[in-house]
């Protein structure tokens, strides 16, 4: 009797060492504490919010960089509290493939428009799967619309392209895009207006004219080192939000697919042919004299 005791007691000691390791629930029917993933469990006002992201985690950094986000408006993005951001991109140079001199003049370059400023700027490194579907399809359209190739050109065309494809399927590779984020606070009751559409149309010049300024000293600075900078206009800046929420998405769903299927425009579009359009508007035409028709009984009446 004593030697089945020890071992009840040994082969609980056992279970509970192993459920401490595994950190699960001692009590087999209490509540598994599970920790899921991409899932986050929020209350408010008595109800239970789920939010499920799915594949892995965004990016905190840029979340936390734009949040709040209004509106893109006047190539900027802009806040709830009238803050305003612009972005532009940077065009590296091959530092290590220059000379001592070539790289130390980039060095007194960079230092010189870090010590003329007095404002915060903020640097963005964003890494892109390099898609090779565009140049392939102009190679594609450039061997079918030459009449003159002959046969082994046309072969080893074929083959190229073919590789091209087999070779970014298998192999795929990415690129570091490089920005400057400029942003600014606006204090609309700083400035004049006669009405709220005056306000809100001097709020956006100010805070425009203030971030190109800065956009505009980083550029002619870093020109002398042969570096390009850039502003992103409102589709520029939307393709960067897109890459950087979407990581895994924009590998298939590319963002120029989307202007491309117009999925940002404002009213859903197709194409027509003309014989559609001239019957749209004889059909608009004929409403319109119908219209002033009937205004011209009634004035008459």
């Amino acid at each position: 009797m004593m030697e089945v005791l020890i071992m009840a007691i040994l082969a609980i000691g056992l279970y509970v060492f192993a459920k401490v390791i595994l950190k699960e629930p001692i009590l087999p029917w209490k509540e598994k504490n599970t920790q899921l993933t991409g899932i986050s469990l929020k209350r408010k006002k008595g109800k239970k919010h789920v939010a499920v992201t799915a594949g892995e985690e965004e990016p905190d950094p840029f979340r936390e960089m734009f949040k709040d986000i209004k509106e893109i408006n006047s190539h900027m993005v802009r806040f709830n509290n009238n803050k305003f951001v612009m972005i532009a991109e940077v065009e590296p140079v091959n530092y290590f493939l220059l000379s001592q001199d070539e790289q130390e003049g980039i060095d007194i370059t960079f230092e010189t428009w870090l010590a003329q400023i007095n404002y915060p700027v903020q640097f963005y490194l964003q890494n892109r799967y390099i898609d090779l579907s565009e140049p392939i399809e102009m190679m594609r359209d450039t061997m079918k619309s030459q009449e003159d190739l002959n046969l082994n050109a046309l072969e080893y065309g074929q083959t190229l392209i073919e590789d091209l494809t087999k070779w970014q399927a298998v192999t795929p590779r990415y690129e570091t895009r490089r920005y400057l984020v400029f942003y600014t606070t606006i204090n609309p009751s700083e400035i004049k207006a006669d009405d709220q559409e005056e306000l809100e149309e001097k709020v956006l010049d100010k805070a425009f004219q203030e971030l190109y300024r800065r956009l505009n000293t980083a550029k002619n600075a870093l020109r002398k080192a042969d570096i390009d900078v850039q502003m992103l206009t409102n589709e520029g800046i939307g393709e960067v939000l897109y890459y950087a929420f979407n990581r895994r998405k924009a590998v298939k769903n590319k963002f120029k697919d989307t202007n491309l299927q117009e999925q940002l425009a404002l009213y859903v579009t197709a194409d027509q042919n003309l014989e559609r359009i001239e019957m749209v508007k004889e059909m608009i035409e004929r409403e319109s004299n119908r219209e002033s028709k009937e205004a011209e009984k009634e004035q008459a009446s």
